[in-house]
């Protein structure tokens, strides 16, 4: 994290951004004079803020190839997987911090409060976020190691997509039936759900149903990466189609 951050660039560079960005999707609730649309929009763009940074694991997962590492670890007799799910962590902590400032110091200004004991769980809710959505950008990783020049479209777009279907921007009803679906299959859907009753009511027995359907999902997608490393791995060694390069 020190090689890429430095106190003063994430605080001003990185959180500065997200804080414009969240107070430009709050401001459109302003414009349609809606409280609610406020609340919902803000919401939803501060915890896909900590989504975001995890995806950032998906071009940072192929910086190994970049690197000439990744010849050396496919090379190796150990399994593949777990050197990637924990090859960049570093985005865990720093996107829970992102939605933690947000919500907690930006969002009174917004309309959006907090009762103590929803404050409290506000952090491990964002971990739940973080955590689950990590596993689904690793999955899209593995197989962006095969055409690691799409690292950034592919963390882009995907970050649009889940944008879109988890109900961060609308809400997930508006969508046809099917990509309601797809929307399901997603942590953030349940764990944003979560957070927004959290808010809401302050029930802290409320959200559990929620965060527990997150990890559950998120607990799917690691398996899925984990497939996704080790077909990866086994491919390149078979067919010695791993380079040094991009």
């Amino acid at each position: 994290m020190r090689t890429i951050y430095t106190p003063f660039t994430w605080t001003v560079g990185w959180l500065g951004r997200i804080i414009m960005q969240v107070i430009f999707f709050a401001l459109i609730g302003t414009l349609l004079g809606s409280r609610e649309a406020v609340v919902y929009l803000f919401i939803g763009q501060a915890v896909m803020a900590t989504v975001t940074e995890c995806f950032m694991a998906i071009p940072s997962t192929t910086w190994e190839r970049r690197a000439g590492t990744l010849a050396l670890l496919v090379a190796a007799p150990g399994p593949l997987w777990p050197v990637f799910v924990g090859r960049s962590l570093q985005w865990l902590p720093s996107g829970v911090a992102t939605g933690t400032v947000v919500l907690l110091a930006v969002g009174p200004f917004f309309g959006v409060t907090w009762s103590p004991w929803a404050a409290l769980l506000l952090v491990p809710a964002l971990a739940v976020v973080a955590v689950s959505m990590y596993a689904v950008a690793l999955t899209l990783a593995a197989v962006v190691l095969r055409g690691p020049r799409w690292r950034n479209v592919v963390s882009n777009v995907s970050s649009l997509v889940v944008m879109l279907l988890s109900g961060a921007t609308v809400p997930v009803i508006m969508w046809p039936s099917w990509l309601q679906a797809v929307g399901q299959v997603l942590p953030v859907t349940h764990a944003l759900e979560a957070i927004r009753l959290l808010q809401e009511q302050g029930v802290v027995a409320a959200v559990w149903p929620q965060l527990g359907l997150a990890q559950l999902l998120g607990l799917g997608w690691f398996m899925l990466a984990a497939a996704a490393f080790t077909f990866f791995g086994k491919s390149g060694r078979r067919t010695g189609t791993i380079d040094f390069d991009e």
